[in-house]
């Protein structure tokens, strides 16, 4: 095991979330083997959970001594600092005026902002539809269902998993698929002509109708397209509301813009391409749905502190009045990647993406494997003009003849590989075999993504180095996979 650099900032980091953040296994890692302090690993698991940056963690240890920050932090200090993170957050994505930002300990949670954000609309409650179920983190299945998700939340509370959070019922869940059997996307027309049928049939029970969009799912898609959010809005006004799923957080500035300013909440993480350590989440709400959201339900207070919703939602002065010192130092790790990424000129950006890309795909040349699109075939966002943001990360099928490897044998090469402190994202279901033998079973794959510290990095480079640098992770990456591989059969 490699000892962490100082074991109080560690032990801070993996505070004040649910179970999913203790340490899980002897060499101190979270169930995702992600570490809360920094290690020499070829680790391109952003898709999944990160371990810390040595930047960062070097900043955290000065940030927790400057502000004497404690396990039993209280809830003026962390009001006064998650204060201090919106403004961050508003300056670093330039946020459009009045946008109102909330906190929660994972992406998971912040479902239920999103879910509150739209409280109070229709009689019948709420009707959310959810895009590509196996493509976004398994617990918002239940979180976006308005449900708690693991067996306590990260205020302590026990809870049952399944069981619906108090006050945000009623909540009506329905899935639209974003990829056809054979693992192509669809065409955003195809999305949309699901939401709509689900819209009219929400509308007729008398539910409002909230829209998912996803903006980097598991696998890099971008669904539906914003002309065809615009088309939604033109048809159906403010019966409908839309929330966006970027919780991978490769979303730009702009892009970003363009949702807030359609009244689309948007979702995000610290702790996947921003490169934070598990887990910290903030919710997006523009301004003029900000000034409409009902009176927190009472399950919040289960789940949320009131310093991280803001003041002037209705009912927050009744959440519990505490701080918490994990979240602290989580945000402000993800803070710390975010600007120094923001503060990157986009020409370096752009050169180290496309260099990644290069050395991506030809790692799945490499390893036998074939490129998961992360667009639908023919689509207009298709090669060199699929936004910059989702060639961040590569998703690589390990079905084809020369494998086929299923969902069962690609978990057990990625667990492999970490012995070989080799880290990539965890496999994500988005295809089943076809052929006779195989029918039914899961098409393996395996997530190749680049962080913002990762390319913070490599920009600070000669141009040659960074490329051979990528070029010797991604040969260390194809010898444990191979190794991996012919050690499991």
């Amino acid at each position: 095991m490699e000892h962490e650099p100082n074991k109080a900032v560690s032990h801070l980091l993996t505070l004040g979330g649910d179970e999913r953040i203790v340490p899980a296994h002897a060499d101190g890692t979270n169930k995702y083997h992600s570490s809360p302090f920094p290690r020499q690993t070829v680790t391109y698991a952003s898709s999944t959970a990160n371990d810390i940056s040595a930047p960062a963690f070097e900043h955290l240890t000065a940030f927790v001594a400057h502000n004497g920050i404690t396990p039993d932090m209280a809830g003026a200090d962390y009001a006064r600092h998650l204060d201090a993170v919106r403004e961050r957050l508003a300056r670093a994505y330039s946020l459009p005026s009045g946008t109102d930002i909330a906190f929660s300990a994972s992406g998971t949670d912040l479902e239920y902002i999103a879910l509150q954000a739209f409280a109070g609309r229709a009689r019948g409650g709420i009707h959310n539809v959810l895009l590509g179920a196996d493509e976004v983190g398994s617990g918002c299945i239940l979180s976006a269902h308005g449900q708690y998700f693991a067996a306590q939340t990260a205020l302590g509370v026990p809870t049952t998993k399944g069981t619906p959070v108090p006050g945000l019922a009623p909540v009506s869940l329905t899935e639209i698929s974003v990829r056809n059997g054979f693992g192509d996307a669809f065409d955003s027309g195809v999305i949309v002509a699901g939401m709509r049928s689900e819209i009219e049939r929400a509308l007729a029970n008398d539910q409002f109708p909230l829209l998912h969009v996803v903006h980097g799912s598991k696998t890099g898609l971008i669904l539906p397209h914003l002309d065809d959010i615009d088309a939604l809005i033109a048809r159906y006004g403010n019966r409908i509301g839309f929330v966006v799923d970027a919780c991978q957080a490769r979303i730009t500035s702009a892009a970003i813009a363009a949702y807030l300013t359609r009244g689309a909440v948007v979702l995000l993480t610290g702790s996947k391409f921003m490169g934070g350590a598990p887990f910290s989440g903030f919710a997006l709400v523009p301004q003029a749905i900000a000034a409409r959201i009902a009176p927190l339900g009472e399950g919040m207070a289960t789940i949320f502190r009131r310093a991280e919703l803001p003041a002037r939602w209705a009912g927050a002065d009744q959440l519990p009045d505490g701080g918490n010192a994990g979240l602290t130092v989580r945000l402000e790790a993800a803070l710390f990647e975010l600007e120094r990424f923001q503060a990157l000129a986009f020409s370096d950006v752009a050169r180290i993406i496309e260099l990644f890309r290069t050395a991506s795909l030809q790692l799945v040349e490499r390893i036998g494997g074939a490129r998961v699109l992360p667009y639908p075939i023919g689509d207009r966002e298709q090669a060199g003009s699929h936004p910059i943001e989702m060639r961040t990360l590569t998703t690589i099928d390990l079905s084809g003849e020369s494998g086929a490897i299923d969902f069962e044998g690609a978990t057990a090469i990625q667990m492999a590989m970490m012995g070989a402190s080799v880290r990539l994202g965890q496999p994500v279901k988005c295809a089943r075999f076809q052929g006779l033998d195989m029918a039914g079973k899961v098409r393996g794959t395996l997530r190749v993504g680049i962080s913002m510290p990762q390319i913070v990095a490599l920009a600070a480079l000669p141009a040659d180095a960074a490329e051979r640098a990528l070029a010797q992770d991604m040969g260390a990456i194809a010898q444990a996979f191979g190794t991996a591989r012919a050690a499991l059969g």
